[in-house]
């Protein structure tokens, strides 16, 4: 049996927010093992174009996500709530090892379970080659 991840749902408004700036943070953190944990056991996944489930499956696609996406620094914004789903539109940048910096623009669909775990995941990602001096989003 897994711990709870508070706030659960039914989501207010005040919890919604609690619940996305949790992911932002943890997702700022870049490690894997920490991101992972706030997902079910059998989360299932939709990133782009990729179709995941499990937190093994997730695990991987996060450290192989952040030895491709360096300095990676990610904004998320609540977009609307209701019942135990949460939509977000998030921004993050990142650069390769080329040096070419990203800013990556999205739309995340996030369903709970009563533990307060996201059991799905849906993303649509777009990303946009910038200048290095374009960069916005720092450390909060």
């Amino acid at each position: 049996m897994s711990a709870t991840r508070p706030p659960l749902p039914p989501f207010t408004e005040e919890s919604a927010r609690a619940k996305v700036r949790a992911a932002e943070d943890a997702w700022n953190s870049r490690d894997p093992e920490r991101v992972a944990l706030a997902y079910t056991e059998d989360s299932v996944w939709r990133n782009r174009d990729l179709f995941l489930t499990g937190r093994t499956e997730i695990r991987a696609f996060l450290a192989d996500k952040w030895e491709r996406e360096l300095d990676y620094r990610l904004r998320k914004e609540l977009w609307a709530y209701t019942g135990n789903r949460i939509s977000v539109r998030f921004a993050y940048e990142w650069h390769d090892t080329a040096g070419q910096w990203w800013r990556s623009h999205g739309n995340e669909q996030w369903e709970f379970a009563p533990d307060g775990l996201m059991r799905r995941r849906e993303a649509s990602i777009n990303d946009v080659p910038i200048a290095e001096e374009d960069r916005r989003l720092t450390a909060r």
